[in-house]
């Protein structure tokens, strides 16, 4: 099935997974939707559709699931926001949630979205003993030991000079951790052996550090050559970021290396792997989008 189809999918799903309620505190809800039905990739729940798919999974089944990750990944992106982190006003073209709402109200939709996630997998179709290994690897990425402890490390690395071996500890913690474990849900609502699980998460782990490349030089070369007037948040933090450590080049010479690696891993799995490349090749297409990547590097 097209990516763009398990978007539709997906779209419509987290709509009803967090309806608007009139409840006396009716504000958090409408706070939580206006930061997750705000346009976004999707490309967490879509890693975990299409892996199921790969996989012969059910994806009515994995919908849910996909879904939570989505709304894990959205709490983490309203927290980030705040001003006691990277202090961002827009996101997505609008007003963060804070900006809007303050920053109370921020705090408990992001919480909300938090505790949700869990409630929407122990009210999937999944069965118990696939919900309990959902959650223990949802818990793993989205916690200390993942998410959670990235975006600590980030905070304590302000202002100082990271080496490339921490600065990727930092984002297979902060960004591959959750982009990872997307994958890992497929391959538990899948069927599928040692060999092949292990090239599956190593292309989610690829895919991770990939993802944060092209971040780290959109954030720099979109903001400041084709919007001068806006200075990066990382740059505005003076945080250590692939542009700042490598270089532009470099960095983008890293984010193809890395592309091909993920390229070749699926290439090694005997199935049908062309939503899976789909989605590879929209983490990268904004590197050739924004003519990042001069044209002689994509022959």
């Amino acid at each position: 099935m097209d990516h763009l189809i398990h978007k539709q999918l997906i779209e419509e799903r987290l709509n009803q997974l967090v309806p608007a309620k009139e409840l006396p505190y009716f504000s958090l809800f409408e706070g939580a939707r206006y930061s997750l039905l705000n346009g976004g990739k999707r490309i967490r729940p879509l890693l975990t559709l299409a892996t199921t798919e790969l996989l012969g999974g059910d994806l009515q089944k994995a919908l849910d699931p996909a879904c939570a990750i989505e709304l894990i990944h959205t709490y983490s992106l309203i927290h980030d926001d705040l001003p006691c982190m990277d202090d961002d006003d827009f996101r997505r073209g609008q007003p963060t949630l804070h900006k809007l709402k303050g920053e109370g109200q921020a705090v408990l939709a992001g919480d909300y979205l938090l505790t949700h996630a869990f409630e929407v997998i122990v009210k999937s179709r999944c069965s118990p003993e696939e919900k309990i290994e959902l959650i223990s690897h949802l818990t793993q990425a989205a916690g200390g030991d993942g998410m959670v402890g990235g975006q600590m490390m980030d905070l304590m690395m302000t202002n100082k000079s990271m080496t490339l071996n921490e600065l990727q500890f930092l984002h297979h913690h902060k960004t591959g951790a959750l982009l990872q474990a997307s994958v890992h849900f497929g391959i538990i609502l899948g069927q599928t052996g040692p060999i092949e699980k292990w090239q599956l998460l190593r292309f989610g782990e690829k895919l991770g550090l990939l993802f944060q490349i092209i971040d780290d030089i959109i954030d720099v070369e979109m903001s400041e050559e084709k919007h001068g007037q806006t200075i990066s948040t990382d740059k505005r933090n003076q945080k250590t970021t692939y542009v700042t450590l490598l270089g532009p080049k470099k960095a983008k010479e890293e984010a193809i290396s890395l592309f091909e690696e993920s390229q070749r891993l699926l290439e090694t799995l005997d199935r049908e792997t062309s939503t899976l490349s789909s989605l590879l090749n929209q983490v990268i297409s904004p590197l050739e989008r924004y003519s990042i990547i001069q044209e002689e590097k994509f022959r």
